[in-house]
């Protein structure tokens, strides 16, 4: 069933100083491979290009002349492994190249469901790391509840998007956002639910959330960290809490971050707790996240936010439009039907 007899993969040649350029990646030809005993070979059907794999670029995280690694979904084209057959559709972590050797059970490897009415590219959204990211966030770090008032930092983003379509079907109060362009704001305001919006720029963090959330906010999930943990310390109410899931404002400056939080110490005065968030340790709740959102997704409630990149060889042309903030909801990397 194999449709290509090339495979190709994205490379790092060398590390970044600031924001990357598209000299650092190279990509590596070979035959497309064959299937050992217990393992299956997957064409990539949508690639996931995250923030993260920017702090990967950097020393300690992707080896040069290697591979990367991104979610990925792709169907099965030859199988020797128990349980996957031609065919199957499959989530792995074997991304950023056209064709992977996946085992089931190890490193994430799984089927992907098929249900009527919901796209694939919602596997690899709100359906996938993305959506679970928020919905761990939410339900497990925050303990969110009806009623509460929430603000979401980088709202106009993957998890951002996501976060704001599960908050409101649990419920939330007053939601606010920040994005980094009017016309994002405006989306935030006019298609994702929010109460209110502001664009960052345009002000300080603390003061633009004040005036967007005057009573407090009871929860924020923070993609940035930097200028906006600051300000969502400011405004948070007593016994409030944080979700740490991105740094956004440190991905190209990671060995010179920025300065923690002036008001950190408010953290003790109002009785706050912040936690980070590592989807990877929540796998479980997977079934949980579908049973909540299949039904929406298939009812038309709710809908994948994501911006897709069409062809393998513009994947890095997607990765850096991701880190410019030109994608609203995830940006996805589509490289075969």
């Amino acid at each position: 069933m194999t449709t290509q007899r090339t495979a190709r993969a994205f490379q790092l040649a060398a590390r970044p100083h600031g924001f990357p350029t598209a000299d650092l990646f190279t990509v590596d030809e070979t035959p497309v491979p064959e299937p050992e005993p217990g393992t299956a070979v997957v064409e990539n059907l949508y690639l996931s290009v995250d923030p993260y794999h920017r702090e990967l670029m950097d020393e300690g995280g992707w080896e040069l002349g290697t591979p990367l690694e991104g979610r990925a979904i792709g169907r099965v084209t030859a199988s020797r492994a128990p349980g996957l057959t031609e065919g199957d559709l499959v989530f792995h972590r074997a991304g950023w190249r056209t064709h992977a050797v996946v085992t089931p059970g190890q490193d994430g490897v799984r089927t992907v469901p098929s249900y009527d009415g919901v796209p694939l590219a919602a596997h690899l959204s709100i359906l996938g790391g993305t959506g679970l990211t928020a919905y761990v966030a939410l339900t497990r770090t925050l303990e969110f509840r009806a009623g509460q008032d929430l603000f979401v930092s980088a709202a106009a983003g993957g998890v951002g998007t996501a976060v704001a379509r599960i908050a409101r079907l649990l419920g939330a109060g007053r939601l606010i956002g920040s994005a980094g362009t009017p016309a994002k704001v405006a989306r935030l305001t006019g298609e994702l639910g929010f109460d209110a919006a502001f664009d960052y720029h345009d002000g300080p963090v603390g003061e633009l959330l004040a005036k967007a959330a005057p009573d407090g906010i009871d929860a924020y999930v923070d993609n940035v960290g930097g200028d906006h943990l600051e300000g969502a310390i400011s405004v948070l109410r007593d016994h409030g809490r944080i979700a740490w899931v991105g740094a956004i404002s440190q991905y190209h400056s990671a060995h010179e971050p920025p300065a923690a939080p002036r008001n950190l110490f408010d953290i003790v005065g109002k009785s706050l707790r912040l936690e980070g968030v590592l989807v990877r340790d929540y796998g479980y709740a997977q079934a949980e996240l579908e049973a909540l959102l299949v039904p929406h997704l298939q009812s038309g409630l709710i809908a994948p936010d994501v911006t897709v990149v069409d062809g393998f060889e513009r994947t890095v042309d997607g990765f850096f439009g991701m880190l410019r903030g030109e994608n609203t909801g995830k940006m996805l990397i589509k490289i075969a039907d």
